[in-house]
């Protein structure tokens, strides 16, 4: 775009001095949602700036204040008011330049009428003004044809700019436009703002310079802002290079935490190959070892959680900072830097004061150790060892990595120490390690000695490697000691904690069914109008699941590969929870009502439900005529034809209001199991509701048992969300053991369902759905 006439070089640094890769560009500040007030979601009005460089309208601001405070809605920083009231903040005429530049292209339609020429009136001509097809950047007024021929001709307008109206329109000379914007004086309308105060730091017009400032030492606003701009621009790069830092910083605990997500998998994946050809005896041993690095990896990730939550925190908090200070000093005239320029380096002097964390937690990578006397039944096989994770200087280029002088603690109950010369070898398919010279002592009472070996190194792992000199490294060793010792003291005591014990009936081999990974899908579809909220899931044909997500009124059909086959209509209105399919037609419920309806959406028949439970478990008989809801702490069973075939309470009328079963499902040998939130258990009862067993124990972790699945050979699979775990039950309600945590993908499971008796179905609160395969023991 051409330079406008009678444009210096003074006026265009807000588009010269700053770097072209940095800098906002003006479309996207007026493009964007810049100009929005984030409170009210409308465009700004009166606006204000805080301490914190975020702006509101006014009247949004005092519906905040509280007690002569009020909290930043984004950054959530506590800010007194003034005296005065939210009105004495500061006013950010950067953002109403903006606003009148909008406002200015906003103003009529072309394409409903031409607005009036503003010149007409003046000059004798029509009333109205005849239609305006240019106009003047400099006097902000629409002209017609031959006002603007007049307007290029005088002497007193000859040099201002006049452009196309439609171009105008289109923001085509955006840039022209905000640069003949002059910023005007609040106490004398119709004067510009032209110098600035020193001893009082405030912008003067010509009226204001003659009266009270006249003995005043006031400079030009253009050669104010070449003083200080250097200053802003100093803590502006201070700012950037704490925001690198930052970023740095969560890349690699980022890094290091997907090393100890994939070592935990490998490790796991080790013990249960070790585990699967042993015999019964090392059952016990095998989820010991399990439930160690399970407890491990869960407290490390919660710990790298927070820390993550805390750096992208503090992270957005600077970047936002830093990009309103990056606008204005691109963006804004002399006069709204000025006006700014106190607030933005208080804040960005208070964001370089913030203490910033550079480099990851350290991190206990578990190690499986085996001891060589593998076929005597009488010795521990399988235990962990941790080691630090320290940054290194070398990116392991050569595949391998050593850590010497590590000492790590023996998971064993007579706590013996063993010192790790080296990193530890994964333990090979056959269960045998290469022994070393280097012998660490056993746990064992007998003093016998374990091999070592040492630990390959992935190509994930060279990768997360980032070289730090050896001075940066001690530093950053050295301001994280308390929370090592205090991390390491936590995983100790988590890694004695035993884990529960198995029932006693394993039916047949003794080993539990393994999990083995299908896929993994999301259920958003393109026409949802919100993220999906899966309350419900169900086997629907061959090898398909129908999933009801409530959030936006949906039956959704997928196939066991993730493919989406359409959806099952829904009557209007509804919001669909729980869903089971049968012969022929669906069942689900929603609100106070149980529903039945064909494939193709067609309602055969709605039956009211009680109003005290909130949500209704809805499970599908194994004949597949019959459909079972929970309802008040009781079970009813409905036919095809919509009459009630028989109402049990589990346990008997002696229970009566003492069930609340918000999980329900059936088995393939008609009982009934049921997550009972009064008595926080799991319980199985047979069609008569005689209880064939219950479950409430410490395997629960004090969690409310979720939902429940059963496969064809009557093994339970329990989900309990606040652990992300699915624990699996024997047939009678015996806890056997852990069947999926967290390192399997789960991030708070919220509802399952059993496929064909050997898939396993779990949905996350996210809305993606897992799949795996369950594998029976003597497959």
């Amino acid at each position: 775009m051409a330079r406008g006439p009678g444009r210096s070089e003074e006026n265009s640094w807000p588009f010269s001095m700053v770097s072209q890769g940095s800098s906002p560009s003006l479309l996207e500040a007026l493009s964007s949602d810049f100009l929005a007030c984030k409170i009210c979601l409308e465009q700004l009005r009166a606006p204000k700036t805080l301490p914190c460089l975020h702006t509101y309208c006014q009247d949004c601001l005092a519906q905040l204040v509280k007690g002569g405070h009020l909290r930043c809605p984004e950054c959530r920083e506590t800010v007194p008011v003034p005296p005065a009231g939210v009105a004495a903040f500061k006013t950010n005429f950067f953002v109403n330049g903006l606003l009148d530049l909008v406002r200015a292209r906003a103003g009529g339609d072309l394409r409903a009428g031409k607005p009036a020429c503003a010149l007409c009136p003046l000059v004798g001509g029509a009333s109205a003004g005849g239609p305006a097809t240019a106009r003047c950047l400099d006097c902000a007024d629409d002209l017609c044809q031959a006002c603007a021929d007049g307007h290029r001709c005088t002497r007193q307008t000859h040099t201002h700019r006049v452009v196309d109206l439609v171009g105008y329109r289109a923001g085509w000379y955006d840039e022209e436009a905000r640069e003949r914007q002059a910023a005007q004086c609040p106490q004398h309308p119709g004067e510009a703002l032209r110098f600035l105060c020193q001893p009082c730091s405030q912008l003067l017009c010509r009226e204001c310079r003659l009266d009270p400032h006249l003995d005043h030492p006031c400079l030009p606003l253009a050669e104010a802002v070449r003083a200080r701009r250097p200053g802003l621009e100093e803590l502006l790069a201070g700012v950037d290079k704490n925001l690198a830092e930052l970023e740095a910083a969560r890349m690699v605990e980022k890094e290091a935490l997907a090393c100890l997500r994939e070592q935990a998998a490998r490790v796991g994946t080790q013990v249960e190959e070790a585990a699967e050809g042993v015999l019964r005896a090392l059952l016990a041993q095998k989820k010991e070892v399990l439930g160690q690095l399970r407890a491990h990896v869960e407290a490390a990730e919660e710990a790298a959680r927070e820390r993550l939550g805390e750096l992208e925190g503090r992270e957005q908090v600077a970047r936002a900072a830093a990009a309103f200070a990056r606008r204005v000093l691109s963006l804004g005239r002399e006069a709204e830097i000025l006006s700014l320029e106190g607030a933005i380096a208080q804040r960005l002097q208070q964001l370089q004061g913030c203490p910033w964390m550079p480099g990851p937690a350290p991190h206990l990578l578990p190690q499986l150790e085996l001891h060589p006397g593998l076929l005597d039944k009488n010795c521990r096989l399988l235990w962990l060892s941790f080691e630090n994770q320290q940054p290194q200087k070398d990116s392991g280029k050569d595949g391998a990595s050593s850590q010497g002088g590590e000492e790590t603690q023996s998971p064993r109950e007579d706590g013996a120490k063993t010192e790790k010369q080296g990193a530890v070898q994964p333990q090979s398919r056959d269960g045998v390690q290469t022994p070393k010279e280097d012998r660490a002592q056993t746990p064992q009472g007998d003093g016998a000695q374990i091999p070592k070996a040492e630990r390959a190194q992935t190509p994930k792992e060279s990768r997360s490697q980032m070289p730090q000199e050896d001075g940066e490294a001690q530093t950053a060793v050295g301001c994280r000691s308390n929370k090592k010792r205090k991390f390491k003291g936590r995983l100790k005591s988590i890694s004695r904690e035993p884990s529960p014990a198995p029932g006693p009936n394993l039916e047949g081999s003794g080993l539990l069914p393994r999990p083995i990974f299908s896929c993994s899908f999301p259920t958003r579809m393109p026409g949802d109008k919100r993220s999906p909220r899966i309350t419900g899931l169900c086997p629907f044909g061959p090898r398909e699941i129908l999933v009801a997500d409530e959030q936006n009124r949906a039956l959704k059909r997928f196939s066991l590969n993730g493919d989406y086959k359409g959806a099952v209509p829904v009557p209007e209105g509804c919001s669909p929870c729980s869903v089971a399919a049968l012969q022929g037609a669906v069942a689900f419920s929603a609100g106070a009502r149980l529903y039945l309806i064909s494939p193709d959406g067609e309602v055969q028949w709605r039956r009211a439900l009680s109003l005290s439970q909130a949500s209704h478990a809805v499970a599908a008989m194994p004949s597949g005529d019959r459909v079972a809801v929970s309802v008040s702490g009781h079970v009813e069973v409905y036919n095809m034809e919509g009459s009630l075939a028989t109402r049990f309470i589990p346990g008997g009328k002696a229970n009566r209001g003492l069930r609340a079963l918000v999980f329900l499902t059936t088995s393939p040998q008609g009982n009934f199991v049921g997550s009972d939130w009064q008595q926080n258990s799991v319980v199985v009862c047979d069609g008569l509701g005689q209880v064939i067993g219950e479950y409430g124990g410490p395997g629960l972790h004090g969690c409310q048992p979720g939902s429940v699945s059963v496969d064809k050979r009557g093994y339970i699979f329990l989900t309990l969300r606040e652990v992300n775990k699915v624990v699996i039950l024997d047939p009678k309600g015996s806890l056997l053991g852990d069947f999926l945590t967290a390192y399997h993908g789960l991030e708070k499971p919220r509802v399952t369902t059993m496929v064909d008796g050997r898939y396993l179905v779990v949905s996350l609160s996210n809305g993606t759905i897992h799949i795996f395969r369950v594998r029976s023991p003597d497959s």
